[in-house]
Formats: C-alpha cells, sequence, structure tokens
C-alpha cells in the first residue's frame, strides 16, 4: 500500500473517530478502537490491538472536566500507533510519541474551536431566533464537520505523508537504554491513568471498596471477573435488594414511593444533593 493511499486511510480513522457531533457519544474516539483501526490499516491488527489497550489504559482517566481540557487523544492514538507499526517498533514508542502529539494537536484543535467554530454557533443562534430548526441542526452538523472533524483528519494524514521517514530516522538514532527506560514507563502509565480515573470516583464513602478489591486482586488471586462478581454481590446486600423488591411509584405529591408488590408503598428516603459530595 502506497504512503500517500496509507495517510488518506488514517485521516478517515480520524474522522470517523471525531464524528460524535454526528454520532453522539460513540466511544468510537478511544484508543483500543482507533488503534485497531490503525492495525487493519497497517496490516497489523494484532499489535494495533495491544497498542490500544496499553494506550487506552494510560488514558483511562482522559475526561473533558469542566475547563480541564485532556489531550487529543485520537490523533496521538493513530499517529503514535501507525509510526510505530510502520517502523516495527514496539508499544513504548507508540506510547512515546502520541502523549506529545496529543497534546500538541490539542493546540490546533482549541485554534479551530476559537476562529472557525463561533461563526456557526452564531449562525446556530441566529436559526433559533427564527425558530428554523432544520437551520440549527444544520449548523451543528457543518460546524462538526468543519471545525473539528476535517481539520483533525488533515493534520493526522498530512502528518503521516510528510513525517513518517522524519519519525523512522529519528527512531533509528535513539539508544537501546531509551527505549529500555521507555519501557519500564509504559508499565507505570497504565497505573497513572488508573489513578487520574480514582482521583474523579474515590470519596470516604467508597475507598473501602477499593481497598477490599486491590486485596481480593492481589492477595488472594481472584480474577477480575470475580471480583466484579463479590462487589456485585455486595452492593445487592448493601442496598438491600431493592432493585428486586419492586417498582418505584410517584406519588401526586411528587415524592418517590417503592412498590413492593404486595399493594403496599413504602417511603424512599430523599437525598438532599445540597450536602451531596460529588
Amino acid at each position: 500500500m502506497s504512503i500517500e493511499l496509507t495517510a488518506f486511510l488514517l485521516a478517515l480513522v480520524a474522522m470517523l473517530a471525531n464524528s460524535e457531533y454526528l454520532l453522539g457519544s460513540s466511544m468510537l474516539s478511544r484508543p483500543l478502537v482507533t488503534c485497531t483501526l490503525v492495525g487493519l490499516v497497517m496490516g497489523d491488527i494484532t499489535q494495533g490491538i495491544i497498542i490500544g489497550a496499553t494506550l487506552e489504559l494510560a488514558f483511562v482517566g482522559s475526561f473533558s472536566i469542566g475547563a480541564s481540557i485532556p489531550p487529543e487523544i485520537i490523533s496521538g492514538s493513530i499517529l503514535g500507533t501507525a509510526f510505530a507499526i510502520g517502523a516495527g517498533k514496539s508499544t513504548e514508542i507508540a506510547l512515546t510519541l502520541g502523549i506529545p502529539i496529543a497534546s500538541f494537536v490539542l493546540l490546533v484543535k482549541n485554534l479551530c474551536f476559537l476562529f472557525i467554530l463561533p461563526y456557526f454557533v452564531h449562525k446556530a443562534d441566529q436559526y433559533a431566533c427564527e425558530g428554523n430548526g432544520k437551520g440549527m441542526d444544520r449548523m451543528n452538523l457543518l460546524g462538526g464537520f468543519f471545525s473539528v472533524n476535517l481539520p483533525i483528519g488533515l493534520v493526522v494524514g498530512l502528518s503521516y505523508l510528510f513525517g513518517s521517514s522524519a519519525i523512522n530516522d529519528l527512531l533509528e538514532m535513539i539508544p537501546k537504554f531509551i527505549i529500555d527506560g521507555l519501557g519500564i514507563a509504559t508499565g507505570l502509565l497504565p497505573a497513572f491513568g488508573f489513578a487520574m480515573l480514582m482521583k474523579i470516583m474515590i470519596k470516604k464513602t467508597n475507598a473501602t471498596f477499593f481497598v477490599l478489591g486491590f486485596a481480593l486482586a492481589v492477595y488472594m488471586k481472584v480474577p477480575v471477573t470475580g471480583v466484579a462478581i463479590f462487589g456485585a454481590c455486595i452492593a445487592l446486600i448493601l442496598t438491600g435488594y431493592s432493585a428486586f423488591n419492586g417498582k418505584k411509584d410517584v406519588t401526586e405529591d411528587g415524592n418517590q414511593r417503592l412498590n413492593n408488590n404486595t399493594g403496599n408503598t413504602l417511603g424512599v428516603q430523599e437525598i438532599n444533593y445540597e450536602n451531596e459530595e460529588f
């Protein structure tokens, strides 16, 4: 396959992964999906899946929360995997190349949001004032395509087309001890990814369950599936099997009550969201 055709197909993969404005949150943007598609394009789908799984662990906590915007993992995953497979290198190289590429392309994406997207947003506002629903839908599709889909596709395709030979020469110059060090770092990054995810999820009311799961997996050698089943059983016990006791009914005053299939209704404790920790 020629390098031009490969670059074109990689651009299509990037555009597909950036099509959430059209398809919704389909998880096509995750490294496990994009790297597998890259492996298919590059003729080594097995290596693509392996690299994708590693990058998925590294980016498992990479989500946009508030003003915090994570690196552009789509382009980083695609180009990192393509360069690594094309050069015949290992997963460590893909991860090493993918992270800085993702950070750089994030700047390009932000520039597109700053200079291209506002035009379509203002036009959508205008159509909204006019009650033109079709115009709003059209601006949503065009805005997503010209501000995200097309620019990222061009960046990925052109980067591989003009940068593959330079990257290959650069990789050949890297000493072996650096490659070995990158291999060690690759083993640490998945733990860092899970730490980012736990930082979002963990709090004092569920920290005990994380420790329990760790003890089961490490000291008792329980497989992940077994830990999941054990956790599901604990969840059912702690909730009193409320999910199986009946269905929730809404009374006239708007409060939810639990129907226990006996004709009686049980009051459900309301949650005070003002004092709840998120």
